[in-house]
């Protein structure tokens, strides 16, 4: 201001805001006060020199819950009429949430009985089973991923009987009726598949996450399509998918199946509703074939085998770690149903795969999370304390364990490899009971690096034995991470790598071979098949 000139008296306004702040600074500084008086705001402590800071609290491991109900949906109680806090609105949200609770438990719960497959159809032609079983049955663009074994490696075998078989794997070809990408066999993401034994045409069975069963005839052919005329805008050219059936005969989802070569008419269903079904395949009929007594027993389970001398006994694994043998010639009768079935804790942890010995079923080996694949002896199984008669432990959990009828085992690992142990080698033909074996015998024969690391949303990965390959010449079948499908001998030589020149569009985790043909499928997480013959 210059000297001289008299000073611009505040305005009224001026003046009030002038106070006002002055009175909120004041205010502020007290509740300050007050605030350090009480130990609310403490300074924190200088940091000294020469003392290490405290090391940070690692967060908690998060457990992964299987199947847990989702929570229900939020709904506006503005748009209901209800207004917000009050008692009406706590009591229906109460009610809205327990109904929902209710609704998602329902979905879960075992359904006791005989299940007809008309009314358990989800989509697809309705049930035909003598036109889908044959005479014989009762007796995105995809990703460029680089290729392990090639035409070059069956170039380069030296052995004749290998390389005519790396010939003959390699030049299976994908089904060409349709792409796999419109071959969707069930609703949600594959876990277990299974061919039929008939020989006349492949006829392929898969399970889904929530308990659906797709069953496809890839028999079939498609239609001629029809020409279109030019000035019908409205027409499309007729170009049908392929026929498939689906229904469910279960609430959860179907963990593994086995069909008895003895009983080709019956398809057994492994679930995690705790029960195993039988599909009969001529009467169109689900039944329960095993169950615990209670349908709120939670028994989750996890596979299903049958000896080949004897069809009426099941055998499965739970995810609770236990081992389970049921008759089921005595379920129907009530004296003896209580005896009908014999329950083993082998393990504290999941039990993810199990199979029984062909050539001795007695003998059955076990694959679980505590990193352990052990060997087992029925002949003396101690229901008290069982106690394997050898196990070898993996660094990390083994997935799954398959017998063939060499009495040889391959298992597949999270620690990336595949283990093959070879049994038969080593007297499995001629051991008597109570035969143990010490560590250096169940050391595998034969390691092959293997990309095992499924991660969450892809089935995990199980190594498929052929039951009766025609040819000397052993081999199994795994799901590669690159979009391919591995097949190899006993001996760990890969016999081929199944492709679909760029058509497989996601990873076929769940492959399985027939029983006697040279048919090869896979099934992916988006519920379709990729099929090779």
């Amino acid at each position: 201001m210059p000297r001289g000139e008299p000073a611009t008296e505040l305005s009224d306004f001026e003046k009030q805001r002038a106070a006002n702040i002055a009175e909120r600074d004041a205010l502020l500084k007290k509740l300050t006060l007050e605030a350090q008086s009480t130990g609310l705001f403490k300074k924190p402590p200088a940091f000294k020199s020469g003392v290490q800071s405290a090391k940070k609290k690692a967060p908690a491991k998060r457990v992964k819950k299987e199947n847990e109900a989702p929570a229900p949906r939020r709904t506006s109680l503005r748009l209901a009429g209800i207004t917000a806090e009050s008692e009406v609105a706590k009591r229906k949200a109460e009610v809205d949430y327990q109904a929902e609770k209710a609704v998602q438990q329902a979905k879960r719960v075992r359904v006791s009985g005989d299940l007809d497959l008309g009314n358990i159809i989800v989509s697809g032609q309705k049930w035909d089973s003598s036109g889908l079983l044959g005479i014989d049955a009762t007796s995105s663009p995809p990703a460029k991923y680089g290729r392990t074994f090639t035409a070059e490696d069956i170039k380069n075998t030296t052995d004749k009987d290998l390389k005519a078989m790396r010939e003959k794997m390699s030049g299976l070809q994908l089904w060409g009726s349709w792409e796999p990408n419109r071959i969707k066999i069930t609703p949600e993401r594959i876990y277990s598949m299974s061919f039929h034994p008939t020989e006349t045409k492949p006829l392929i069975f898969a399970g889904d996450k929530l308990g659906n069963l797709g069953i496809l005839d890839a028999s079939q052919s498609p239609p001629k399509s029809v020409k279109v005329e030019d000035d019908d805008e409205d027409a499309e050219e007729d170009d049908p998918d392929p026929v498939i059936t689906t229904i469910k005969p279960h609430s959860r989802t179907i963990s593994a199946m086995h069909i008895h070569p003895a009983t080709p008419s019956k398809l057994y269903m492994a679930s995690y509703d705790s029960s195993i079904r039988a599909l009969d395949l001529e009467k169109s009929v689900a039944t329960e074939a095993y169950a615990p007594a209670s349908t709120s027993d939670d028994e989750p389970l996890s596979g299903v085998d049958t000896a080949l001398e004897n069809p009426h006994v099941l055998y499965f694994t739970t995810l609770d770690g236990y081992f389970g043998r049921h008759d089921t010639r005595m379920a129907g009768d009530a004296d003896s149903s209580k005896n009908a079935t014999d329950l083993y804790q082998l393990s504290e942890k999941k039990i993810g795969g199990f199979s029984l010995c062909p050539s001795q079923p007695h003998y059955f080996a076990t694959a679980s999370l505590d990193r352990f694949m052990r060997l087992w002896d029925l002949r003396h199984l101690s229901k008290r304390d069982p106690s394997p008669i050898g196990e070898h432990e993996s660094s990390l959990s083994v997935s799954h364990a398959a017998f063939n009828a060499a009495g040889q085992i391959a298992t597949s690992s999270y620690d990336n490899t595949i283990k093959i142990y070879d049994f038969g080698a080593k007297g499995l033909d001629s051991w008597k009971k109570g035969h143990t074996l010490d560590e250096s015998d169940m050391q595998p024969t034969t390691k092959i690096r293997h990309n095992c690391q499924t991660g969450r949303w892809v089935t995990i990965l199980r190594p498929q034995w052929q039951a009766s390959p025609q040819s000397p010449i052993q081999r199994f079948c795994i799901g590669n991470m690159n979009r391919f499908i591995d097949i190899y001998t006993s001996s760990g030589q890969q016999l081929a790598q199944l492709s679909g020149d760029g058509l497989i569009t996601a990873v076929p985790a769940v492959s399985v071979f027939h029983r006697t043909q040279d048919w090869v499928v896979g099934g992916t997480a988006s519920g379709k098949v990729c099929l090779w013959m």
